[in-house]
């Protein structure tokens, strides 16, 4: 199977982490490229960071000075203008910058680690769990949003190929918790010990019998690309959502992330909780 084109979001970043080498590599601060290109320091530093896109005659000025290959500068201008491009979340839905920001980067993934202190991570909920979730957890969305991020979490789930690689690790709370009521949630955790059989998916929960542990702190995704790109963290918050590329950052989180997998029941016996939890559902 031919591997998907990158997401806007993501060529941008390569872009951007190619410019930052190049820059490197000449031996040049960002003031000297800065004042060599009459280009402002800040905005030099957005395009580095991937928080703007540059104009072609911005990037071509950038080559100039890198001293840029004409066969290097035409692949860069061309992922340039696939940076441009939009992706099928533009078209699908009307959604918020960091969701579709998230969505991005999460199609780019090779990987995803999740875990989730309240809910069943969203690439593992059903439509009506997610139709009960997203509003319970903000209330003030309008409806129409409300179908906009439905739709968008149900195409995430259906958009890959071959599947994505995904180890959830789930807080025993969430199995418990009626979100949408009893039939929502009976076909929910049926969903969970269908999904839980796919080669492509590892899940865990921690039972409330770990006790204190370091998830408490609040839920996050660890989103692990190729090589040739640095992993992200993101944490999303009731007012804002946080992405974290620094090195230290993401190594506390796979830390953090390591220390749940140890005191996560195994995959076998979260089958059988969550097979429990369904029987009791009335």
């Amino acid at each position: 199977m031919s591997r998907r084109p990158h997401s806007p979001k993501v060529r941008l970043r390569q872009l951007a982490r190619v410019l930052r080498d190049l820059r490197e590599e000449k031996g040049m601060t960002r003031e000297q490229v800065a004042d060599a290109t009459e280009m402002n320091r800040a905005t030099l530093y957005r395009i580095e960071m991937a928080q703007a896109r540059p104009q072609v005659r911005t990037l071509r000025a950038l080559l100039d000075v890198y001293g840029v290959a004409e066969a290097r500068r035409a692949e860069l201008v061309a992922l340039l203008k696939a940076a441009n491009e939009p992706g099928w979340l533009q078209t699908a839905a009307d959604l918020p910058p960091q969701y579709a920001t998230y969505i991005g980067f999460e199609q780019e993934a090779r990987r995803v680690l999740n875990y989730e202190t309240s809910f069943i991570p969203g690439l593992l909920q059903t439509e009506a769990y997610a139709r009960a979730a997203i509003p319970g957890g903000a209330p003030e969305l309008p409806r129409e949003e409300v179908e906009n991020r439905v739709r968008a979490r149900m195409q995430r789930q259906a958009r890959r190929e071959p599947p994505l690689a995904l180890w959830a690790i789930i807080d025993e709370a969430a199995i418990h918790r009626r979100v949408g009521g009893p039939a929502v949630m009976r076909e929910q955790l049926q969903r969970l010990l269908e999904e839980s059989e796919q080669s492509h998916l590892t899940l865990q929960l921690v039972p409330f019998a770990a006790g204190v542990h370091p998830g408490m702190h609040g839920s996050f995704v660890i989103l692990q690309f190729s090589e040739e790109h640095h992993d992200v963290v993101y944490i999303e918050s009731t007012t804002s959502d946080l992405f974290l590329e620094g090195v230290q950052d993401v190594a506390r989180y796979n830390l953090v992330f390591e220390h749940l997998r140890a005191v996560a029941a195994s995959p076998d016996v979260t089958y059988d909780l969550v097979a429990e939890a369904l029987t009791k559902i009335k």
